[in-house]
């Protein structure tokens, strides 16, 4: 199969070519991957250019289920839990991207066989999303979205801004993919991406439709059906507008509940595909040019749904979508780069301060990427690390996808970029960044009932005072110390913070009940 494959150049080490194909670095430390051809040779080219980038994403993703699973035995029995659950995958997966994903898999790193052989091992990754959300509910998938057009943009003209809150690790957001793909079928598009998925979380195709996925609260499945990140992809090479969106997205099966938020040039608007098991609804507004998704289902076919109506009170996600909502009043006719500040916003409703790393915060500083869409324009922009404080690069698909020498030119439209936030520089930024290391630490001595000094405790208050959660860790160190009066003075400290969720709240009041 290699063999017969034109074999990649390597120009240096952030540059590859495979004839006019390339993936190369740019200033702000992005890839941009411009592939196409058909399915096999979109895999195989993605595969040989990424493999890299492929094979550290793939060292960075077991590292993290090793965290999260230390023991042998119970990783034995999670592999064959995957391969049971994932037993059919296949049989909903679309040949072209069978045949994608089979290209990619040559590329695999042979260290992880023991796990699954490689082409089914990449086909599990591209339901990981899917597991992970469903396992655990994860509080990694906090993803807030936006929408607005008409008399809301300064220009008339559709802006759509979404933070991606999926959070592996930091090394995992490191080394960010913006492919640009042309296939033989469909329409050309780009997406935001990492080394092995050709599924979309993120993206924009040549005819202006955009979408972007948002978690929703799931019910375990019970065997895995069409990966929603292949469902995106889908609308992306081959929807024109929403309603061939809406068909798309309706005769796949899915194994999650999931927010589609799609916009659309032709359409001038955006619109919701919520999906899940065994449901499937539409939400569009009516008499308002604004669309605001957070992590809860807005449709008429979730209206009695007690999984959603429970999440919406105990989770952060009616907050976020009510600072959004706070934040698009306060800004009258929008422009890309107010897109770009609602995104890093990190203050509470009423501009609360509610702490750094909270998940009532928009920009919870934990962002895999941010991202602007101006569909009608056919102009996007792309956050580079860290979070979406980094610049947001901009580039127009118009001229990326009409390139004919492409590897020594820039492809991105620097001067039309959004510039890094200035809160980078502050102490506060680096306080935060020292806060989550002695967590970390703090944690870990949690875990293992080792010894801790109190002044690492009151270093960590003080490193993110607004935050609830560094009260809480000192209170429950203290508390498993048997210092009560201490734990006491910590936990009711927590307790008048803007705590994340309900089951949040009611942890912290039941080590206050304990000690009283």
């Amino acid at each position: 199969m290699k063999q017969t494959f034109r074999e990649r150049k390597k120009i240096n080490d952030s540059t590859f070519t495979i004839a006019d194909n390339f993936l190369r670095k740019n200033r702000q430390g992005l890839w941009e991957l411009r592939v196409s051809g058909n399915p096999l040779e979109l895999g195989l080219k993605t595969g040989s250019l990424t493999q890299e980038l492929f094979n550290e994403q793939e060292d960075i993703f077991v590292r993290k289920i090793d965290e999260l699973v230390p023991s042998k035995g119970y990783q034995n029995l999670l592999r064959k839990f995957l391969a049971w659950f994932n037993r059919k995958m296949y049989l909903n997966i679309d040949e072209q991207y069978k045949a994608e994903l089979y290209g990619i898999s040559q590329f695999a790193s042979p260290n992880y066989d023991y796990i699954a052989k490689p082409y089914q091992r990449v086909m599990y990754f591209h339901g990981a999303h899917d597991i992970g959300h469903a396992l655990q509910d994860l509080a990694l998938v906090g993803c807030s979205s936006f929408a607005a057009w008409g008399d809301q943009t300064e220009n008339g003209k559709l802006l759509i801004g979404r933070n991606f809150d999926f959070y592996a690790g930091d090394a995992f957001a490191k080394n960010k993919i913006i492919a640009f793909v042309e296939p033989d079928q469909g329409h050309k598009f780009m997406s935001v991406t990492w080394g092995g998925m050709i599924g979309v979380v993120s993206g924009m195709n040549d005819q202006g439709v955009t979408v972007t996925i948002n978690a929703g609260k799931s019910q375990f499945p019970l065997i895995a059906k069409t990966p929603v990140s292949l469902v995106t992809r889908e609308i992306l090479q081959y929807a024109s507008n929403i309603e061939e969106a809406i068909a798309i997205a309706k005769k796949r099966e899915v194994f999650v509940s999931e927010s589609i938020f799609v916009g659309s040039a032709k359409d001038k608007k955006a619109a919701i595909i919520e999906v899940s098991p065994k449901n499937f609804g539409v939400y569009e507004v009516e008499n308002t040019n604004k669309l605001i998704c957070a992590n809860h289902f807005q449709s008429a076919a979730y209206a009695n749904d007690k999984k959603n109506q429970k999440h919406i009170v105990e989770s952060h996600s009616q907050y976020r979508y009510e600072r959004m909502e706070e934040l698009l009043e306060e800004t009258p006719k929008i422009r890309p780069k107010d897109v770009v500040s609602i995104l890093r916003d990190k203050e509470g409703l009423d501009e609360e301060k509610i702490g750094y790393g909270n998940e009532k915060a928009l920009n919870q500083l934990l962002a895999h990427h941010g991202i602007v869409f101006q569909p009608e324009d056919l102009l996007v922009w792309v956050s580079s690390n860290p979070y979406q404080l980094g610049e947001f690069v901009a580039y127009d698909l118009k001229e990326v996808f009409n390139l004919t020498e492409g590897i020594d030119n820039p492809i991105a439209k620097t001067e039309h970029n959004i510039a890094k936030d200035p809160f980078l520089q502050s102490d506060a930024y680096k306080n935060y960044e020292r806060y989550r290391i002695l967590r970390d630490e703090i944690e870990e001595a949690i875990s293992k009932e080792a010894h801790l000094e109190q002044s690492k405790l009151k270093d960590l208050v003080l490193l993110n005072p607004h935050f609830w959660e560094g009260y809480y860790l000192a209170g429950l160190y203290n508390y498993n110390q048997g210092y009560d009066l201490v734990a006491k003075g910590y936990l009711e400290k927590a307790l008048e913070m803007e705590i994340t969720t309900v089951p949040d709240r009611e942890k912290v009041e039941k080590y206050l009940r304990k000690l009283r």
